[in-house]
């Protein structure tokens, strides 16, 4: 699917006066909930997404920030205010049992659900749990120039000292050796994330970094004591969170052990190996199928 039909093909609801972007692919009160990281978009789902809704009802969102969605500049980008986005979202949407698919923050997002859960603060259930690359516990992140950059005291120059090319470039580098994005693939990506002038506001997303350390006891706490189904696919190339990050998960949560690893695979593993991530999805999903 193009970008151009992926925006097309979406839906828009209110929270607080800020229109947020979404694609669900039929009406049903249990989804298959993809979550998308930074600074991407749900069209990072777009590969695995046909193949996922003709088995299943299908929701993904752009965080506020993000995408198509709206980038305001008096917003306040915490983990806990794109959690409330999207319960807000389900809420509207009238969706109560989610099978969580995550990617990169998408992980961070889900791990602050299960602490809510264990708070009893959810209106949904969650069914199942998949994720994919992205930083779990601090101490492996791995961040590359361009997030350095954000985080720093120097931020919000970020427009001035990575431009179109450099972006793409450092995009690329996280992908694996074998599996690169095509050129027309990394303009996507500089499109969604240059929507409504989207770099204005990079340095204030990037913070979930920081918050990743702050709240480490609840978020890796929740995730060490959830007894939901789940599954871990990580592509092993990936430098920001690849076969170290599975070394770590396998040290602080050693009772998970559904743990899928692909050789040669980057940080994008539904991007890259589209076919394989279904495959190994729709064998620990088969109850739902």
């Amino acid at each position: 699917m193009k970008l151009k039909n992926w925006r097309e093909s979406g839906n828009y609801f209110d929270y607080k006066g800020f229109p947020i972007f979404y694609q669900l692919s039929k009406t049903a009160d249990e989804v298959v909930f993809c979550l998308h990281g930074f600074p991407t978009s749900s069209f990072d789902y777009h590969k695995i997404w046909d193949a996922l809704a003709g088995r299943y009802a299908v929701l993904s969102f752009d965080l506020i920030g993000y995408g198509f969605s709206a980038k305001p500049s008096n917003f306040d980008y915490t983990t806990f205010n794109q959690t409330d986005v999207l319960q807000a979202l389900l809420e509207h949407l009238k969706i109560k049992r989610i099978h969580i698919l995550a990617h990169d923050y998408g992980n961070t997002i889900t791990q602050e659900l299960l602490a809510r859960r264990e708070e009893k603060r959810l209106d949904f259930s969650i069914e199942t749990i998949c994720l994919l690359n992205g930083a779990l516990f601090p101490e492996t992140h791995r961040p590359i120039l361009a997030q350095k950059i954000l985080i720093s005291p120097f931020g919000f120059v970020f427009r001035r000292l990575i431009g179109d090319a450099k972006f793409k470039r450092s995009l690329a580098s996280i992908f694996g050796e074998r599996t690169q994005p095509t050129e027309r693939e990394l303009d996507d990506f500089l499109t969604v994330f240059k929507f409504n002038d989207g770099r204005r506001i990079a340095h204030r997303l990037i913070r979930y970094m920081s918050e990743r350390k702050k709240y480490r006891e609840r978020w890796v706490g929740a995730l060490q004591r959830t007894k939901i189904p789940f599954r871990f696919i990580n592509g092993l190339a990936d430098r920001v969170s690849g076969k170290h990050l599975v070394e770590r998960f396998r040290e602080i949560v050693p009772h998970q052990t559904d743990i899928i690893e692909l050789e040669g695979v980057g940080h994008f593993p539904h991007f890259e190996t589209p076919e394989t991530v279904l495959e190994h999805y729709f064998k620990f999903n088969v109850a739902k199928s």
